[in-house]
């Protein structure tokens, strides 16, 4: 099946920059559509961007877009979020995910991501 590693994450001070990379394994990584995904502290889960399997279609939700660059490289597979800017309203566990058709969904163990002063 499916497995998937984010790592990157840490404490950095408002207006700095993270890449977090998520390595996947286990299955063809070069068929799969990348999302990720964030849940701040005591919050639900929040979409925040996606790409489709060649990585040259992008989405971004509206709070990250501008900030943050979704990419991927099929030959290491690996997913990458650069995040640029950060708010300390970006503070969250960040986890790449992707929906398998007819197999299901599959989530890696989340990077803590803190921006504070």
């Amino acid at each position: 099946q499916v497995q998937l590693v984010e790592s990157g994450g840490g404490l950095v001070q408002p207006g700095g920059s993270l890449n977090l990379p998520c390595a996947a394994s286990g299955s063809p990584f070069s068929t799969y559509r990348m999302n990720w995904v964030r849940q701040a502290p005591g919050k639900g889960l929040e979409w925040v961007s996606f790409t489709h399997s060649g990585g040259s279609t992008t989405t971004y939700a509206d709070s990250v877009k501008g900030r943050f660059t979704i990419s991927r490289n099929n030959t290491n597979n690996t997913l990458y979020l650069q995040t640029t800017s950060l708010y300390p309203e970006d503070t969250a566990v960040y986890y790449c995910t992707t929906l398998v058709s007819g197999v299901g969904d599959f989530w890696g163990q989340g990077t803590q991501v803190t921006v504070s002063s």
